[in-house]
């Protein structure tokens, strides 16, 4: 080994650790050395200690807005810095699309997950899951639930396939949440999470000891962990399953979330024909993802399931595209499709696209003419793109339990839908499947039977086409993960993410301990009333349970003709009193809207202040009618605040929720809404 070969490094409990090196790994692309793993020993008992004595109460002092900002601000350092990162990301094998998945995709991901935690979570550490349900009778005895902190690490087991997508997706909800990380990348391209971890930490902008590298394997730090801890893993199948037995997992109950490749598939539905654009779309979804990331996607397309009167329709225009990729060293101008991660991943799909060949035939293989460009290849980690065809898919289990992490796609015709779906459902759960159709009953068809296998389901048509982000690619807004084969856990989803990685507790108690529980005001609970107008107050200075009772306004029928005449409402429940009789309601009621715009009325303070807008209500509902001649008021409360910090796009401003309850004469709540404003804060 070349003594300038960079030795990679572990990060744990807060220093760099490794000077000896111990693995070589080498380039996709010509095989030559890149970096080597390091021969010291890690100390997990050191780890752990760190992450929960450092780490832990460094977090837990930031709040959910506090935490999404962070995440922001790094995904801009990142971005920054990218460049460095698509230099390493070459010895991948990976073109430079393919590593703008990894790369800002990953970072792609840190936004998201800024965005939805400052527009969704509260600038506090506990999550309200309400709404609160009342227990007793004299409404005194309520119950809700809560998300809390888990208080304990995670730890994000990763495939070598999107080392730094893979890292970050999972790494922005665990510490959204509030868990430190420990990362244990996969060896075979682990120096490009090492890089990625360099420069987050080089940024200074996370707590310490937020994120732990683990160069190399895990030694016992699985048995180490306890009961808040989390373990989230991504590979394959075999592995989750030997991981997920492990016995101090067993013992004390820690989450175990697995995401595992599976053999997913596309569907190309019986109303398509060769002449639809549908035809074209299925064949460019195939051919995509055998050839992006050289097919290494655990969501990519295994088995093209397709009608068997067009089976040799879809082969021929499969062999065209893929006779036309030109494959190498992705430096090399006009290369489409680079090599495998490994040499050891070469020689693993070469031996699965030989047992799947058994019985089945090569539509398109290296016999075509697979003839890598660029200097060096040979030694490289090449693998020509392999369409196979299996004629008797409903017999053949084969093709539905070994996977090719590769180019590799297997085509399988049927007779009818109901023998597509069956095939769709031997892979015995995925990730994603695709069904391409221009008829909407089919795909309902489809989601409906299909639904139980996957994870997710793409349907393609021509009016979706241009938009979508396609089969193999997952989104920070939907779920990642499936039922089965494909490990059963989920991944991303949104905020669905984030409470992976916190605890959710049953709460019950009185209305006041409720409030002081969840941070947000509970009907019945305490309020606190003063001279100042809640509207006349800066963020800082409104606390939750801050109220006001308006005074009172009669309905007239004059505010109800007024109303329909501004609004051009005429329903015959507000003008027409004999059909209004024959109604439930025995006469005419007022407006719901005219309520909504009455009570507005009765609370609002009319001057300059610091509400600076009303931008939406929640949970509107019209409780009970208002009658000509009924009297309303309203109750103003503040139900939350969050603060969004200083943003230097805007003036510093949180946000605030009220309460507010619409009452008639005789106390009966007659419409119960949340109206949000933007607050300021004070100068300076």
């Amino acid at each position: 080994m070349s003594a300038t070969t960079p030795v990679l490094q572990s990060l744990i409990a807060g220093r760099w650790i490794g000077t000896q090196a111990a693995r070589g790994l080498h380039s996709a692309v010509n095989g030559r050395l890149v970096a080597q793993t390091h021969a010291e020993g890690l100390d997990f008992a050191e780890s752990l200690a760190y992450a929960r004595g450092q780490a832990l109460p460094g977090l837990l002092k930031l709040s959910f807005q506090q935490r999404a900002a962070l995440l922001k601000q790094l995904g801009a350092y990142l971005m920054e810095h990218k460049e460095s990162l698509y230099a390493i990301s070459a010895h991948t094998g990976g073109t430079r699309s393919d590593n703008w998945i990894d790369i800002e995709g990953g970072i792609g991901t840190l936004y998201a997950y800024a965005s939805m935690g400052r527009r969704e979570l509260p600038s506090s550490n506990v999550v309200h899951e309400g709404p609160a349900q009342q227990l007793g009778k004299e409404g005194q005895f309520w119950g809700s639930h809560v998300l809390v902190p888990k208080r304990g690490v995670a730890v994000h087991i990763n495939a070598f396939n999107f080392p730094m997508w893979g890292m970050l997706e999972k790494f922005a909800p665990s510490f959204l949440a509030g868990m430190p990380c420990i990362v244990k990348p996969a060896t075979a391209t682990s120096y490009v999470a090492e890089a990625c971890v360099r420069l987050i930490q080089q940024s200074g902008l996370l707590p310490e000891g937020s994120l732990q590298l683990i160069i190399g394997g895990s030694g016992d730090l699985l048995d180490r962990l306890e009961e808040t801890d989390v373990v989230t893993f991504t590979g394959s199948a075999d592995t989750a399953a030997m991981l997920r037995v492990n016995k101090n997992l067993i013992a004390r109950s820690i989450p175990f979330n697995a995401e595992a490749d599976s053999l997913n598939c596309a569907i190309l539905a019986p109303d398509v024909t060769p002449d639809d654009p549908e035809f074209d779309l299925f064949v460019r979804e195939v051919f995509r993802e055998m050839s992006a990331k050289t097919g290494q996607k655990c969501t990519a397309i295994r088995r093209a399931i397709v009608p068997a009167q067009h089976l040799d329709a879809v082969a021929a225009k499969l062999r065209e595209r893929l006779a036309k990729i030109r494959a190498g060293d992705p430096s090399v101008e006009g290369v489409k499709m680079g090599a495998l991660a490994s040499r050891e991943q070469q020689a693993d799909v070469a031996a699965r696209v030989a047992m799947l060949s058994q019985g089945n035939e090569v539509v398109y293989g290296e016999r075509d003419g697979f003839a890598p460009v660029g200097e060096g290849v040979a030694e490289g980690a090449f693998y020509s793109p392999t369409l196979l065809l299996c004629r008797d898919a409903l017999t053949n289990e084969t093709v539905h339990s070994v996977e090719a992490f590769g180019p590799v796609s297997t085509l399988m015709p049927y007779g009818d839908f109901d023998e597509a779906l069956a095939l769709a459902a031997k892979g015995r759960g995925s990730l994603v499947g695709s069904v391409v159709t221009k008829t909407p009953a089919l795909a309902a068809e489809a989601v409906f039977h299909a639904g139980a296998f996957h994870g997710r389901i793409h349907v393609l048509d021509r009016e979706s086409s241009k938009e979508s982000t396609g089969h193999g690619s997952p989104l920070p807004m939907l779920k990642h993960g499936g039922p089965g084969r494909a490990g059963g856990g989920e991944e991303l989803g949104g905020i669905r993410a984030v409470k992976h990685y916190l605890q959710r507790v049953a709460v019950q108690g009185s209305p006041t301990m409720l409030t002081a529980i969840t941070g947000e005001y509970q009907r019945g609970g305490k309020m606190q009333e003063d001279a100042i107008h809640p509207f006349r107050k800066y963020f800082e200075e409104i606390q939750v349970g801050d109220s006001l009772l308006t005074h009172r306004r009669t309905v007239s029928e004059a505010d109800i003709v007024n109303f329909g005449g501004v609004s051009g409402d005429y329903f015959y429940m507000h003008f027409d009193e004999v059909a209004a009789k024959e109604t439930q309601f025995g006469q005419r009621i007022a407006h719901g809207y005219f309520v909504l715009s009455a009570a507005a009325g009765l609370f609002v303070s009319p001057a300059p202040g610091p509400v600076l807008a009303n931008y939406g209500l929640d949970t509107l509902r019209f409780v009970n009618p208002v009658a000509i001649g009924d009297t309303i008021q309203a109750r103003l409360t503040c139900k939350r605040r969050i603060d969004r910090g200083n943003r230097p796009d805007q003036p510093p401003q949180g946000v605030v929720a009220w309460d507010v309850q619409v009452m008639n004469q005789r106390g009966e709540l007659v419409a119960s809404y949340d109206i949000l404003t933007l607050v300021a804060k004070k100068a300076g």
